[in-house]
């Protein structure tokens, strides 16, 4: 390819500043959006007005997430690498437009009976 702009194209691998430029040149999310895990689900609270802050990458994941996705669908359905997700994600988090849950960490129960059930099976060894 030639041309303006030829420079910033490769035949093969595509866009080679495509990731860089749809994340204002960030690599990691903003703050309220660092502990984004794959199964992470959103889902839209609220459509923004038009402002310059958010782009049509931003307006793809709200239009996506009226119903519930995980991280990981949104990155497979709109064809961005992981890690733009999750600073997009970080961006609209911070803004309010979604909500997430993220997945519940539970310790196991631990009961006297499990306890003594360990110890016994380590007598027998």
């Amino acid at each position: 390819m030639t041309g303006p702009g030829s420079e910033w194209l490769d035949e093969e691998a595509g866009p080679l500043v495509r990731a860089y430029a749809l994340t204002g040149g960030r690599a990691r999310p903003a703050t309220r959006g660092e502990d984004l895990e794959m199964i992470t689900v959103v889902v839209t609270v609220g459509r923004p007005a038009p402002s310059p802050e958010i782009g049509p990458e931003h307006l793809a994941i709200l239009d996506l997430c009226q119903t519930a996705q995980s991280v990981a669908e949104i990155s497979a359905r709109l064809g961005l690498p992981l890690v733009v997700v999750r600073v997009l994600l970080g961006d609209l988090l911070t803004r309010g437009h979604i909500a997430v849950r993220r997945p519940e960490e539970r310790a196991p129960d631990v009961t006297q009976k499990l306890l003594r059930e360990v110890l016994h099976g380590l007598e027998r060894l």
